[in-house]
């Protein structure tokens, strides 16, 4: 992939917007991990405890895209983001077990522990769009990183009022995971018809958004039928 063409710049802006799209847990573990410190101490824990969890997100990241060259692995982590697709339309994430530190180190290893159990999905996606480019993923995440710290809570809020976002981001979730099953060795042969290529990229992203559509709706209607019968 050469660094200044159509195609780099296009999974460039793929994993930027992964980073967005994933980053609503992000920005509440921030905010409940330094909300009990001094607004002096809390700017420095959300700096420091980004930096800690960007490192070891960025060190995650570039063992993925090494071991996405083991056979089937490709397959995998494509089936698994397209879970992850599908529970980030459907997902009501607890942070009651999140706990504030009441310092400043308590706070930073706060945000940097949870941040990586939580990022798993990140880093499958991102490492899914880099297509084996180590450059792709460092420049991604660091790009997001700033976003990230201090546009997060707008961009809550932004999902928050126009729910289609979210749909929109498992879209691309979607696309790149299908991507990624494509692009399995295995495959290649079969793949490499461009119609059979873009059916099933075009079929794994209906499908999700529908599943999460269809699970939504039936989530709605039982809370109706619940606060009804109350």
């Amino acid at each position: 992939m050469d660094l200044f063409s159509v195609e780099f710049f296009s999974a460039l802006l793929t994993i930027v917007f992964i980073d967005l799209i994933l980053a609503g847990d992000n920005a509440i573990v921030i905010a409940l991990a330094s909300r009990n410190l001094p607004k002096d101490q809390q700017q420095k824990a959300v700096i420091w405890g980004t930096a800690g969890a960007v490192g070891i997100r960025i060190i995650a990241t570039l063992l993925v895209v090494q071991l996405l060259n083991v056979p089937w692995l490709n397959l995998v982590g494509g089936l698994l983001l397209v879970w992850i697709a599908y529970k980030l339309l459907v997902q009501e994430e607890a942070h009651d077990n999140i706990k504030s530190g009441n310092t400043l180190w308590q706070s930073i290893r706060t945000i940097i522990i949870a941040d990586a159990a939580m990022g798993l999905d990140n880093v499958i996606a991102v490492a899914g769009a880099a297509h084996n480019n180590k450059l792709l993923v460092i420049l991604g995440l660091l790009i997001s990183v700033p976003i990230v710290v201090w546009g997060s809570t707008l961009f809550i809020k932004l999902i928050n009022r126009y729910g289609w976002i979210i749909y929109v981001g498992s879209a691309v979730l979607a696309y790149t995971a299908a991507k990624m099953i494509t692009h399995e060795k295995s495959f290649h042969e079969f793949f490499d018809n461009q119609v059979i290529y873009w059916s099933f990229v075009l079929l794994a992203v209906v499908i999700t958004i529908a599943a999460g559509l269809v699970t939504n709706m039936r989530k709605n209607a039982t809370q109706q039928k619940s606060s009804e019968s109350h």
